[in-house]
């Protein structure tokens, strides 16, 4: 399993380590001020997390904001981040994204293959393919990180995948039986809100809502630094999130859904059905940009669809900050306008200002969440319920 040298961690230690993880290097004095702890109860803390290999003393002082009163600068504390590494996994229908992150998130290989099959036996043994190259390169590779579209049980067993068309199996079991090594696996948007609330735009927030657009809907919601999590998490919500119940009616979700409006094949079957021939996104974009009627009018009613879910996030979940990521974002490129109008004519007029970040991403951002998923558990010891 791995990294025998480090011990499980207390709740007080996963504390200080997540601290420094997230905001390091930083001085002892912050550290302790954050967290409500004695100078003695924290050196009792971060002596085994020294002695471990996972924190290091760093000889350069702090900022002399955050130096002691005494005049004696504060030695920060930092993550050996390099220490060890840490692979994630994105599947897709039709691809696996590979990277290799440090323990800080930072992605330092990558790789993308097509899936050969989307038996969960072929896929392990692409996947332990792939951990062989990585391991390679990296040695001190430590764990792995999967995400999927779906249904995830205990980070461990697929319960259900439609984009895979896997139900119930234990997926986690079958890539640590071929590589050795520790497994986590999880939903997708799961991994992807926790790596963007630890290392992304929505550190440091308190309450942080992520909503993605590409082959479905995904959301997720940080209150208190954690993301809350239920039963329901990879069902796929967005099927039954009726924006306009006469909207239009696709093969994936119902009239009117997020999911019909919004998600690309969807999009793309309303302008096949309109035209007879089927068109990329982009070009669909392209196409609206250039005020094409069809093209304009589904790119609007999606755009009117996109400023209304906007609008409910900010309105129920009350988040400081809304991220806006998905394959499917270049809708803000050509409709920002009719978004934002949307957004207004949704909310009470003396609301505050919805703060919207939209990051252009591709898949390897999924694959790093995976990542930063086997970090929580694996390193920072984060219960597998």
């Amino acid at each position: 399993m791995l990294a025998a040298s480090w011990a499980p961690l207390s709740p007080a230690e996963r504390a200080v380590a997540i601290e420094v993880l997230t905001h390091g290097p930083v001085s002892r004095t912050e550290i302790a001020r954050k967290l409500n702890l004695s100078a003695g109860s924290l050196t009792r803390l971060t002596k085994p997390l020294i002695e471990s290999g996972l924190l290091i003393e760093e000889p350069a002082p702090v900022p002399a904001a955050t130096a002691t009163r005494q005049g004696r600068p504060s030695q920060p504390l930092d993550i050996v981040a390099d220490s060890r590494y840490f692979a994630g996994f994105k599947i897709t229908a039709d691809t696996v994204y590979g990277v290799v992150t440090t323990l800080r998130s930072e992605v330092v290989a990558q790789r993308t293959v097509p899936l050969r099959t989307r038996d969960p036996e072929d896929v392990a043994d692409l996947l332990e393919e792939l951990t062989r190259d990585f391991r390679a390169e990296f040695p001190r590779l430590a764990g792995i990180g999967v995400g999927i579209g779906g249904q995830v049980e205990r980070f461990a067993r697929a319960v259900a995948s439609r984009f895979l068309g896997w139900q119930d199996v234990p997926f986690a079991e079958l890539v640590e039986r071929r590589t050795g090594l520790p497994v986590v696996v999880e939903n997708d948007v799961a991994a992807l809100v926790e790596a963007e609330a630890w290392f992304g735009a929505g550190r440091g927030l308190d309450r942080f809502a992520v909503l993605t657009i590409g082959a479905g809907i995904g959301y997720g919601l940080v209150i208190g630094g954690r993301l809350v999590r239920s039963a329901d998490d990879g069902r796929g919500i967005g099927r039954r999130w009726i924006v306009n119940p006469y909207g239009p009616l696709t093969p994936d979700g119902e009239r009117g859904s997020a999911v019909s409006l919004l998600t690309v094949p969807n999009i793309r079957y309303q302008v096949a059905a309109g035209t007879g021939r089927d068109h990329t996104y982009e070009e669909i974009l392209t196409l609206a940009a250039a005020g094409d009627p069809l093209a304009s009018r589904v790119m609007d009613e999606a755009a009117h669809a996109l400023g209304t879910v906007v609008a409910q996030i900010a309105n129920f979940a009350m988040p400081e900050k809304i991220l806006l990521a998905g394959e499917g974002i270049g809708l803000m490129d050509i409709a920002s306008e009719r978004v934002w109008s949307t957004v207004r004519a949704n909310r009470d007029p003396l609301a505050e200002p919805v703060v919207l970040e939209t990051k252009v991403s591709d898949f390897n951002d999924w694959a790093r969440g995976a990542a930063v998923l086997a970090i929580q558990i694996l390193v920072l010891g984060r219960p597998r319920e």
